[in-house]
């Protein structure tokens, strides 16, 4: 007796840890999202410096329009720019920033002596643009240098006469070309590094705008405003988010328990189900059958728990076929065998010597009583030898009826076949269907019919085939139980009462069918087969 392998013993999470697991990674994930919020502190960065060069933008302009005026002309930077085309003279400054590339540069060098005299005329002219800076100042929150065009400061919190010529984004700005950079602030010892959860909080955004002015001799930087501020701090915002924060919170979490609800009632429950009635089928099941489908809400689920249904049905239904045939043959053999056992025992005894003898006629029909038996045993055993193909057969192959009809007709010459109606061709092979109307063909026989009419129609899928002979048809009482096995009205004469058994079997195992038809008693029976259409 060969033992059926079990699945290994290992570890494995159930669907509830699963389902758990993947709550959780969806709970993280707004979390996780704080992690890559780098995006959006950095357009806090590019806002910022948006709203730098705007401001700086107007105080350039306020500035260079005041040299403009001035006469006479104050001395301006020795060197005139390149010419501008008038179809490129509107040159927007868009923010540049990029606090996930851009290298955070150390804090702002201290202001150096200035190398060079300020002129007096351009020293009133920043500290009235500086006057406008400090009002707008506590809206905007920057601070503002005014410098002039050799990098010296004329006006600014302090610093005022130092020089800022050596730092970079100033240098630039001298030479005619707007620069912006990122400098940690002076609090901070070294820059953030880049993988840190926040960047911005310890940086400051600078920005250095050329201020032009138009002369007869050509556009000379007249000097550069200086403007930084730091940006908006991300954590400051979410902490006066909290309140909506917190509602955020509670709304995933009470989506996370419906999801946990919604995969309770239509995923774990259900396979539970399925677990105890596999367990119960494995134990012997119930004697009515499977239970009730298990409830399920998605399709696969019900899929898996119609098609376990459908196999648990069709297991308890086999499992009480067996039951029922098994004491059918019992009872069919033990007929037969009993006879033979009490022949055998009397004609034993009468080999001994004992009491009166057996004459030649008795020992005649004691054996005769023997080979009838066992005749019948011969025929049972071949009955169920054919059931057995019958349940199991070989399945394929495509047949027309109209090359069985002749060997039909041949195997039972007593019978006087006719055939009518369409030509088909039936899934089956050749020799399954002349099985299939061979038994028909003999049952009729053996009840006393002389003809056999055979009728083939189309019906959508399958082939409809009508078979009915003269014979003295079937009782009303006998209807219901023709294609039981075993079941016979000639018992006496050899019947095994197991032909239209198998004729049933072989035909629901090619998926076909048959019935008895409805007609008059003591009119011949009639049978309309369902065959599969090749």
């Amino acid at each position: 007796m060969t033992s059926t392998p079990r699945v290994r013993a290992k570890w494995r999470p159930s669907l509830g840890m699963v389902v758990v697991a993947v709550l959780l990674a969806v709970a993280a994930l707004p979390l996780a999202g704080l992690f890559f919020f780098r995006l959006y502190e950095n357009q806090l960065v590019r806002q910022t410096e948006a709203e730098l060069i705007a401001q700086a933008s107007v105080l350039a302009a306020a500035y260079a329009d005041a040299v403009e005026r001035l006469d006479p002309p104050p001395a301006l930077s020795p060197t005139p720019l390149v010419p501008v085309a008038p179809e490129e003279r509107f040159h927007p400054i868009e923010p540049g920033l990029d606090l996930t590339s851009d290298d955070v540069l150390g804090a702002r060098p201290p202001a150096a002596p200035a190398t060079a005299a300020v002129d007096p005329a351009l020293r009133a002219v920043a500290d009235h643009v500086y006057a406008l800076a400090r009002r707008t100042q506590e809206q905007m929150l920057s601070g503002v240098r005014v410098l002039d065009f050799n990098g010296t400061i004329l006006a600014g919190a302090e610093e005022v006469g130092l020089s800022l010529a050596e730092v970079p984004e100033v240098a630039a700005a001298l030479a005619g070309r707007y620069h912006a950079a990122l400098r940690i602030r002076r609090s901070q010892h070294e820059p953030p590094p880049l993988y840190s959860m926040s960047r911005g909080t310890g940086v400051r955004v600078f920005v250095a705008l050329p201020v032009i002015a138009h002369t007869q001799d050509g556009d000379r930087v007249a000097g550069v405003i200086y403007a930084s501020r730091t940006p908006n701090n991300i954590f400051r915002h979410l902490y006066g988010e909290r309140r909506k924060a917190a509602l955020a919170g509670g709304c995933i979490l009470a989506v996370i328990l419906i999801i946990a609800f919604v995969f309770s009632r239509t995923i774990t429950r259900p396979i539970h189900q399925l677990v105890r009635q596999t367990r119960e089928l494995g134990a012997g099941g119930r004697a009515d059958g499977p239970g009730e489908a298990p409830h399920h809400g998605t399709r696969e689920i019900a899929l898996l728990s119609q098609s376990f249904h459908d196999m648990a049905q069709r297991l308890s239904d086999r499992s009480r076929y067996i039951t029922t045939f098994a004491a059918h043959v019992s009872h069919e053999l033990k007929s037969p065998l009993t006879g033979i056992q009490g022949a055998a025992e009397l004609l034993h005894d009468d080999l001994e010597g004992g009491s009166g003898g057996m004459d030649t006629a008795q020992r005649r029909r004691f054996l005769g009583n023997i080979l009838a038996d066992t005749r019948r045993l011969t025929a049972l055993v071949q009955r169920l030898r054919d059931l057995a193909q019958a349940d199991n057969p070989v399945r394929g192959g495509r047949t027309p009826l109209s090359a069985v009809w002749p060997d039909l007709a041949a195997q039972f010459p007593a019978l006087a076949l006719t055939t009518a109606g369409e030509d088909a061709a039936v899934a089956m092979s050749a020799e399954n269907v002349l099985i299939l109307f061979a038994h028909l063909a003999d049952n009729a026989a053996r009840h006393g019919a002389t003809t056999l009419d055979i009728r083939v129609a189309h019906r959508d899928w399958a082939v409809a085939v009508t078979v009915a002979d003269n014979g003295p048809g079937i009782s009303a009482a006998n209807r219901e139980r023709v294609f039981d096995a075993f079941f016979t009205t000639r018992r006496d004469s050899g019947g095994t009462g197991m032909g239209l058994h198998i004729v049933q079997s072989l035909l629901r195992s090619h998926g076909g069918d048959i019935r008895l038809a409805e007609g008059p008693e003591g009119s011949g029976a009639t049978f309309e087969v369902t065959l599969p259409q090749g």
